[in-house]
Parts: structure tokens; C-alpha cells; sequence
């Protein structure tokens, strides 16, 4: 994941690294989430990046409205174990429209579609820099 605390496991695995599990929970996306609860403990996950647009949308979705995206079950004992498992099933993503603190409409649009379910369908890095260049400049 592009925000991890430094610990980014990079474009290819490297011999000598600890496995890369995965960062700070309310930023995994859903297709990584799914391979970190489907593999054993010390098996190394390499994030894609599509994996880091969710990253970087969960962020600052988080940021903008003072809420985590996810909405997790009310389950105490479930630990990062229970929230993956919601983020791995599509539990609940909160509408930021519905959460924010006042409306930028443009970075609300972003945001959603860095957060969209769908790997394939999220922007680019690219796309993200253009947009940001484009409404925020």
C-alpha cells in the first residue's frame, strides 16, 4: 500500500523483507483484504495498484469526513481479523455525501471512484494527478 508507515512492499518481492500483510486496516482494499484472510500468516501479499488508489482514497475519505470508509460490524472480538473480513465482503461502504463535513463536490468525486469496488474501474495514479491538477491548482 502507497501509505503504510514505510513498510510498502514495492513493485516486486525482495529477498530478506519481512512479508508484506497488509498496513493500516481501514485503508486495505477489498481484493487485497480477501488474499491476506485466504493466506497464511508469514505469506508475503503483493499489492497491486489499484490496491494503493483505494489506499489513497480510503485516506483521505477518512480525512474529509472523520469517519473510516467502512462501516464495520458492531462485533468487539473481531479484531483486524473481522474487519478485513467486512472490507473483503463489500460490508458497508459509507456514503461520503451522506458523511461529510460540507460539500467539494470534486473531491468527493474522486474519492468515490478511488473507492469503487472494482478494481479495474478505479483511476489511475495518473488520473488522480490529472484530476488534482485540474480542480485543485
Amino acid at each position: 500500500m502507497l501509505l503504510d508507515y514505510a513498510l510498502a512492499c514495492g513493485p516486486e518481492e525482495h529477498q530478506g523483507r519481512l512479508p508484506y500483510r497488509g498496513a493500516l486496516t481501514h485503508t486495505t482494499a477489498p481484493e487485497l483484504a480477501t488474499e491476506l484472510l485466504a493466506t497464511p500468516e508469514h505469506t508475503h501479499v503483493q499489492v497491486q495498484p489499484p490496491a494503493d488508489i483505494w489506499a489513497l482514497g480510503a485516506t483521505l475519505f477518512w480525512c474529509w469526513t472523520g469517519q473510516r470508509p467502512i462501516a464495520y460490524r458492531d462485533d468487539v472480538d473481531a479484531g483486524r481479523e473481522g474487519m478485513l473480513r467486512d472490507i473483503a465482503d463489500g460490508r458497508d461502504l459509507r456514503n461520503i455525501t451522506a458523511a461529510r463535513p460540507w460539500s467539494f463536490l470534486e473531491l468527493q468525486d474522486i474519492v468515490t471512484a478511488c473507492l469503487a469496488r472494482d478494481p479495474r474501474v478505479r483511476p489511475t495514479a495518473v488520473e488522480v494527478q490529472e484530476w488534482q491538477q485540474t480542480h485543485l491548482c
